[in-house]
């Protein structure tokens, strides 16, 4: 996506960005240092890739998928005793990070960047955040239940090849 910066005097400190006609208007104070544009150019640009990603997720019911399959892992791993308010993807997690469990609030939030990965390791992802369910802290009982996954040791190499531990 094309950024178009544009640099008002009247700006002093705030930073806004919006997207016209499929270019990234991004405003900013005429006294930023010319080095610290680069910066807000790839804050941008990330900020607009999040939203496209977020239209194609909604647009193809990726949640209710989602939904689907961690009943699906649930009734197979876990006996269905598991109970969530909500699974759904972000878009806006770190890039070491694929997925959160809020065991307070009983939500799970999964990487839409699993969805670009093989089947085990999203399925691996989905029966980690699951266990904290059951177990918020990664102990030996909570290994226990993550390990009844067949391909957990394949799914946590795939992880750690491209650069991602536990």
């Amino acid at each position: 996506m094309d950024v178009k910066i544009i640099r008002s005097r009247k700006r002093k400190k705030t930073i806004s960005a919006r997207e016209v006609d499929g270019v990234i208007q991004l405003y900013l104070p005429m006294g930023l240092a010319r080095e610290d544009e680069f910066k807000y150019v790839q804050w941008a640009k990330k900020r607009f890739e999040s939203l496209q990603r977020k239209k194609e997720l909604k647009a193809n019911n990726a949640d209710t998928e989602l939904e689907k399959r961690a009943r699906e892992l649930n009734n197979q791993y876990f006996g269905g005793e598991l109970a969530w308010t909500q699974i759904c993807y972000t878009t806006e997690q770190n890039a070491r990070t694929f997925g959160i469990c809020n065991t307070k609030n009983k939500t799970i939030r999964i990487s839409d960047r699993l969805l670009k990965m093989p089947a085990f390791v999203h399925d691996y992802v989905v029966v980690h955040e699951l266990a904290h369910l059951k177990v918020p802290k990664h102990g030996p009982e909570f290994w226990k239940l993550v390990n009844r996954y067949a391909k957990t040791e394949r799914a946590r190499g795939y992880l750690m090849a491209i650069g991602m531990g536990d």
